[in-house]
């Protein structure tokens, strides 16, 4: 098949992070500082990215300013010809230090946002005084003219203040607001039952979401991610496996998705050892379930097969046992909806929340 180039790269510079999120997109195995790629590895892939043909690099962690190098990076990146994003809690981007970043070539910051109180974001993140700090860091970014994304990551506990997340990112200054429900990997997995929204809430964000949009069309534009467990179909994993981003993890480790070393039959590349393009085009994990021919029934005759490509491949492991099946959270997948629907079933707040560890600092 015509292999397309990828877009984007996701850049995991480290798994260090002054916050513990309980629904951190990280690995539960946790990387050591030790085991991350020096500076000159990350420059040379990103000028592998370049000429591949990648347009945007997202630098992310972990907390990417928890590195020393941040803006050399962001400097080599930028020297590149790529269009840098950094990912960030905001914690460690002193004014003096967004000064370097800015001066360094950063075209954007995508901040995160864990409530619209310190008491419920402070909880949330494990970090007493953090959205103070946070806010702090948004206003300084408001004053440079940094162009800026607000990440808010809704759960059960904070999706009945949408309205008020909504409100804070227009006074934030903030040009997108990405409303992103929490999807089941990592540590989120661990703590699916403290954080699987109700159908109710659910079906009511996507309500003030749809009137936010209308009202401030040309202000701020909406990115909105709803729980897989309540929708009929799938989301393309990724804009379909393997089609348009890569992760580098801190190690160097090449995936196609931020869980994907999940499934026990890939194997995984490192830059270490190939070229970010030899990795892309040619690694069987890659090409394991790229485009549509692997697919199974019914989405091999489905009309969506071109849309979501199945769906992703390690929610079909975690839930249905098998990285090859339907995505489950498909009202078409044999035998396997009435395991979403049970998962949605079984919230229970009592169940104790776990947070990211804080080991890895």
């Amino acid at each position: 098949m015509n292999v397309p180039a990828p877009i984007a790269m996701l850049a995991e510079l480290t798994h260090r992070c002054p916050l513990a999120c309980p629904y951190c997109s990280n690995p539960t195995d946790l990387l050591a500082k030790e085991n991350e790629l020096d500076t000159d590895t990350w420059l040379r892939v990103f000028k592998q990215a370049a000429d591949m043909g990648v347009l945007q690099l997202h630098l992310s962690g972990g907390e990417p300013a928890s590195r020393h190098d941040i803006v050399d990076l962001m400097q080599g990146a930028h020297d590149d010809g790529l269009y840098t994003n950094l990912i960030t809690s905001g914690i460690g981007l002193t004014p003096r230090r967004l000064d370097a970043l800015e001066a360094a070539g950063m075209d954007h910051i995508q901040l995160s946002m864990q409530g619209t109180t310190a008491d419920l974001a402070d909880w949330v993140g494990g970090y007493k005084g953090g959205f103070d700090r946070k806010m702090k860091v948004a206003g300084d970014i408001a004053e440079r003219g940094i162009p800026l994304t607000l990440n808010a990551v809704m759960h059960r506990h904070n999706l009945d203040d949408l309205e008020r997340t909504i409100e804070m990112a227009v006074e934030l200054g903030a040009r997108r607001l990405e409303v992103a429900c929490v999807q089941f990997h990592g540590w989120a997995s661990q703590n699916r039952s403290q954080l699987l929204p109700s159908r109710e809430q659910t079906e009511s964000a996507k309500r003030i979401v749809a009137e936010a949009e209308k009202r401030l069309r040309g202000v701020m534009a909406f990115d909105f991610v709803p729980p897989d467990y309540y929708a009929d179909y799938p989301k393309a994993c990724m804009g379909g496996w393997g089609s348009a981003g890569l992760n580098v993890t801190p190690d160097g480790t090449v995936l196609p998705c931020h869980a994907a070393q999940t499934i026990p039959t890939l194997s995984f590349e490192n830059v270490k050892d190939k070229s970010l393009s030899d990795i892309w085009y040619k690694s069987e994990a890659f090409n394991a379930y790229r485009g549509t021919d692997w697919l199974p029934d019914p989405c091999q005759t489905c009309d969506r097969k071109e849309i979501d490509f199945g769906g992703c491949r390690c929610q079909a492991l975690a839930i249905a046992g098998d990285a090859n099946a339907t995505d489950p959270v498909c009202k078409l997948a044999p035998g396997h909806k009435h395991l979403v629907d049970a998962l949605a079933e079984a919230q229970s707040a009592q169940t104790p929340m776990i947070w990211r560890s804080l080991g890895q600092r």
